[in-house]
Order: C-alpha cells, then sequence, then structure tokens
C-alpha cells in the first residue's frame, strides 16, 4: 500500500513538474533557436517570433503545449560578447518593436560576468554552470578540444539553461555566421528574465489548485523553496509551512536535477540525508532535468518542492489506511464465508427437499394405485357380471373414491396453506360436535377396519377456539396416521381435557394415543416436516404421503395452539393437539367469529 500510495504521490509531483516546464518552455520553443545554434538569424528574428508569441498567448489564451502565461517572461536580453565592444547589452522592446541598448541591471551582473567567461566557444558555454576545477580542466585540455571531431550543436530545448537564482533563462547564439565551426567561434547570449512575481502568485497556485485539490480544498501543504545556505520560500499554500515546517514534510522533489557534491549549504545537507525507509524512495527525487541547472559558485539556490499531508504524518494515513483495509477486508471475508454457509445449507436442503419431494411422489402415486386398482378390479367384475352381491360392490368403490378424495384434498389444503389462500374462521367449537362428527366417519371406519378406539372426554368442557373443519382435519390426521402405525395392537385412545397449568392461560388437550412401533428420538424433530417419512416407515412399506402431520401443525398453529407428541419405540405415540378455550360472551353467549388467512 505504501509504496502504490508513493508511486501515486510520485506520478503527481511528476505531472506538476511537466507542467512547470511547460510554463517555461513555451517561450523557448517560441523564439526558435534552430540546431546551428541560431547563427543564421538577426536579432530582428527573435525580437519578431517574441512577439509573435506574446500577442498570440495574450490574444487566443490557453493552448496546450503551445502557450502559456504571457506574463511569465519579464525581459528577454541580447548579450554580444563576440565581438568588440564586448559585453553591450540589449533589450527587447515589443511595444516599440526595436531592439535597445541597455545598461546591465544590478540584478544580471553576477550572470553575466559568468555568461562573459564562459563565451569563448559554444562547447564552453555549454557547460557555463560547472564548477571552477571542472571548466579549468576542461580549458586546460586544448588539445582534446582541438582534436574534438563533435559537431553536436543545441537545438531549442537542450541548448537552453536554467539560472534558479535570479531566476532567467539563457541560449549561447552563434550570431555571426561564419565558415569556421571549430571550437574557436565566440558566442553570444540570449537571457530571458522570468518574471519572479507571476510564478510565486499565479503559476505555482494555478498548479497547486491543479494537481493537489481535494473537495475540501488542498490535501497537501505545499511549498516551493530555493535552499542552499541561504534557503527562502518562493512559494507556500499555507502561512504556517515556512522554512521550519520543510524540514519534516513527507515527500521532496529536487524541480531541476541534483546539486554538486561539494555543496554544502545547511538547509540541503538537511533534506539531502533524510532517512528514507525501504521502498520510500518516493518520499525524496529528483524530477526529469529537462533544464541542466545552473550553480552559482558562491551560493547555490536549488529550487525544491515539498509536500505535507493535512492530516498528519503520511504513515499515520497509511496506517489508517491499511487498517481501514483491513477492516473491510476481514468484513468481507466474513460476508463471503457466512455467504457460503448458507449456500451450503442451502444446497444441503435442496437436495433433500429434492429427495423429500421425489419420495412424495413415490408414496403419492402408490396412495393412488391401491384404491384405483381395489375400483378398476370391482367395476371390472361389475361389467363381467361376476358380482352377485352388488352392495358389497357398491361399497368397496365408494370407499375406495372416499380415500381418494380424502388424499386429493389433503394435497390442496397443503398447497392452498403455503401459498396463502387457505382462510380459517375461528370461533367456539364444541368438542362434543366434533366427536360426533367423527364417530360417524373415521372413528366409523377404524372399527369396521378391526380397531379398537376408546373416546375419553371430561365433562362439561368449554368450546375450543378453532375452525371447526380445520380442527376436524387435524384429529382425522392423527387418527389415520395412529392407524397406520399401530402395529398388531390396533388400539388406538382419543381423549380431550383441560390442561393442568396456569388457570390465567387455560387451554384444552386433544390426545390420540397408541401402542404401535414408536418413534426413534432422532426422527422426532423431522417428523412435522413436509414429505418426510421415516426410514423406519419406508422400509415397513406403510403407506402414506408424508403431508398429514405437517399439516396437522400448520392448522393448531393458525388457530392459535400447537401440537406436541411423546413417543417411545416399541411402546407407542401420544400426540397432542392443545388449543385455547373460547371466551364466551356473557349477555347472549354468542363468540363473533374471527376470520384468518393462512400465512
Amino acid at each position: 500500500m505504501e509504496v502504490r500510495f508513493g508511486a501515486d504521490l510520485e506520478s503527481v509531483m511528476s505531472t506538476w513538474h511537466l507542467n512547470l516546464y511547460r510554463e517555461f518552455s513555451t517561450i523557448c520553443i517560441a523564439l526558435q533557436v534552430g540546431p546551428d545554434s541560431g547563427e543564421r538569424n538577426q536579432w530582428n528574428d527573435y525580437l519578431r517570433r517574441y512577439e509573435e508569441w506574446r500577442n498570440a498567448a495574450r490574444n487566443a489564451g490557453f493552448i496546450e503545449n503551445i502557450y502559456s502565461n504571457p506574463e511569465v517572461v519579464s525581459q528577454i536580453y541580447v548579450y554580444e560578447t563576440s565581438r568588440p565592444p564586448s559585453g553591450r547589452l540589449f533589450r527587447f522592446n515589443p511595444d516599440a518593436d526595436r531592439i535597445e541598448n541597455s545598461p546591465i541591471p544590478l540584478p544580471l551582473q553576477s550572470l553575466l560576468q559568468r555568461l562573459q567567461q564562459r563565451s569563448s566557444n559554444l562547447r564552453v558555454a555549454l557547460r557555463a554552470w560547472e564548477s571552477e576545477e571542472q571548466f579549468r580542466s576542461e580549458l586546460s585540455d586544448s588539445s582534446a578540444l582541438a582534436s574534438s571531431t563533435d559537431t553536436t550543436r543545441p537545438n531549442a530545448i537542450t541548448g537552453w539553461q536554467f539560472d534558479d537564482d535570479l531566476p532567467a533563462i539563457v541560449h549561447p547564439i552563434l550570431h555571426h555566421g561564419s565558415n569556421n565551426r571549430g571550437e574557436t567561434t565566440p558566442v553570444d547570449w540570449l537571457v530571458i528574465v522570468l518574471n519572479q512575481e507571476t510564478i510565486q502568485g499565479r503559476i505555482f497556485p494555478e498548479l497547486a489548485q491543479r494537481y493537489f485539490a481535494g473537495a475540501q480544498g488542498l490535501d497537501y501543504k505545499l511549498a516551493v523553496a530555493a535552499v542552499g545556505k541561504h534557503p527562502r520560500i518562493l512559494y507556500s499554500s499555507d502561512p504556517d509551512f515556512g522554512l521550519q515546517e520543510l524540514r519534516s514534510s513527507d515527500s521532496v522533489m529536487n524541480i531541476f536535477g541534483p546539486p554538486p557534491e561539494s555543496t554544502e549549504g545547511s538547509f540541503w545537507q538537511v533534506v539531502k540525508t533524510r532517512e528514507s525507509l525501504r521502498a520510500e524512495q518516493w518520499r525524496h527525487f529528483t524530477g526529469p532535468v529537462w533544464f541542466p541547472v545552473i550553480q552559482e559558485q558562491s551560493e547555490p539556490q536549488q529550487w525544491m518542492l515539498f509536500l505535507q499531508h493535512r492530516t498528519g504524518p503520511i504513515e499515520a494515513s497509511i496506517a489508517k489506511a491499511w487498517r481501514g483495509n483491513l477492516l473491510i477486508g476481514g468484513f468481507v471475508l466474513l460476508l463471503l464465508a457466512t455467504s457460503m454457509f448458507f449456500v451450503v445449507i442451502a444446497s444441503q436442503r435442496a437436495r433433500v427437499l429434492a429427495r423429500l419431494q421425489m419420495d412424495f411422489v413415490a408414496s403419492i402415486s402408490h396412495e393412488l394405485r391401491t384404491p384405483l386398482t381395489a375400483m378398476l378390479a370391482a367395476g371390472q367384475n361389475l361389467s363381467d357380471g361376476f358380482a352377485p352381491n352388488l352392495p358389497r360392490y357398491g361399497g368397496i368403490i365408494t370407499a375406495q373414491a372416499r380415500q381418494l378424495i380424502d388424499l386429493v384434498d389433503q394435497i390442496l389444503l397443503f398447497v392452498s396453506m403455503n401459498d396463502g389462500r387457505k382462510k380459517f374462521y375461528l370461533g367456539p367449537v364444541s368438542l362434543n360436535e366434533v366427536f360426533r362428527n367423527l364417530d360417524k366417519t373415521t372413528l366409523a371406519m377404524l372399527g369396521d377396519a378391526g380397531f379398537h378406539v376408546e373416546c375419553r372426554l371430561e365433562k362439561n368442557l368449554p368450546p375450543v377456539r378453532a375452525d371447526q373443519e380445520a380442527l376436524t382435519r387435524c384429529l382425522k390426521n392423527l387418527l389415520e396416521n395412529a392407524s397406520k402405525y399401530s402395529g398388531n395392537s390396533r388400539w388406538i385412545a382419543v381423549s380431550a381435557a383441560l390442561e393442568q397449568g396456569d388457570v390465567t392461560d387455560r387451554a384444552i388437550r386433544i390426545s390420540v394415543a397408541d401402542h404401535g412401533i414408536g418413534v426413534p428420538p432422532p426422527e422426532l424433530s423431522h417428523i412435522f416436516e413436509p414429505f418426510y417419512r421415516a426410514p423406519e416407515a419406508v422400509s415397513a412399506q406403510i403407506h402414506g404421503s408424508g403431508l398429514g402431520l405437517a399439516v396437522v401443525k400448520h392448522l393448531a398453529e393458525e388457530m392459535g395452539g400447537r401440537v406436541s407428541v411423546t413417543s417411545e419405540v416399541g411402546v407407542g405415540s401420544v400426540f397432542t393437539l392443545h388449543l385455547q378455550i373460547a371466551e364466551l360472551e356473557s349477555q347472549d353467549g354468542i363468540q363473533d367469529q374471527e376470520v384468518i388467512s393462512s400465512l
């Protein structure tokens, strides 16, 4: 993260540096000093180009890569050092369209003196700001100069040199053309003095806003300083970001290249020896050197860009971002793990449901086939004339048809409960009436099938709050379930009594018991699930759809009650409905019915 952050910051600083170079270089490009270093041009040619550039910049505005701020140029001079009288200074006056003689301004004296000393030939001029030792070594190596076959000439970019003290940009000019292009041809100088007020008050603030601004202003405190023995601030985005604060800046860029190793400026030494952590070279780096840096021998003034993040040290910001990313990453991983967990659970449930549905289809097919087969056989016997006892055959067909209708009704009831279409009418229901109806239907059928059914109802039981049809369906399903799993005992008991519990929450329990095969403890939590059938029941080939107990549970809950079960393998099972007692109005004894829909 720190390397990526540093690379991004270095990229922004380099782009800032590129645009600063563009501000300085447009006038250099406009003056068009050619590969011959301008030896075929007259001074008036440069004046015309300067005028065209200034007018175009003012009239056309900013055109990227071509025009810039015309106010960046303060003055343009020609310093003639190639012919006597040596040292004449001319100033371009674009407003009057002429070149004028000019006295040497005091700020230019040191610069022009150096140019005078380095004007003997083009090769020396292009290395005008080397140290005195390097310069004397170059001069003493006269044999090397004489034998040199290098004919390289500066062009409009590489021949320019930057004086970061004034500031100014200079270029050697072979103004007086000569057939002799050797190392003895003296040069003149084109001197462009930059407007420091424009640089400090307009260019630096504009570039700061363009590249370091955020939603709440500048994200960084930014300063450009000339460092050396006598450092000074050229521009600062904040009044409190001065020379002392620059020492603790987060990132530093040398704008125009590294200083010579002999530089001993105290402020520069602090910057140069500033500690950098591993992979943090972005904290101190040098911008691309488009202009060879001019070093004043007595007092070098390196231009440096300093950045300090407003929220504190970048290490803290990076650590905070790292912790935030770690927290987000952990949260995402947790979500992913949770999602995978639920996907696995859903997949397992889907597989179980698919298996249960297949078992349901198989069970329903069997449940349908058995009565249909009996009906088909009885009908075939009737059509063939082999049915002397017609009432008996009619009873078989009727019983099997009722069994089919009951199965279809149960399936339709289950579907309607799950899609919310089934409505229940809750009100006072007399258990005596419910049991009388059962005695005529289900209990009678069980008796005909050879079951011994015992019914035990406490006297004076109050009505329960229920839907009579739903309650009848619950008891019918429980009785049929008991008959299927009663085994060889063929005994079933139905009872109804008051719950023994809190008098403020009175309820009635209706139990259906058998002495059958019982339910293994691991299966008790599953027997109320739709389509579920215990492996023991399947292996014993006990018919069933797996919907009976699921319907009972759903109907009991819709009536505000519940169903419970106790069972022991080989002993039997007891299924109990727990229903609330209906409250009757004291005046007329009639309780308004409440209509609710299955959810």
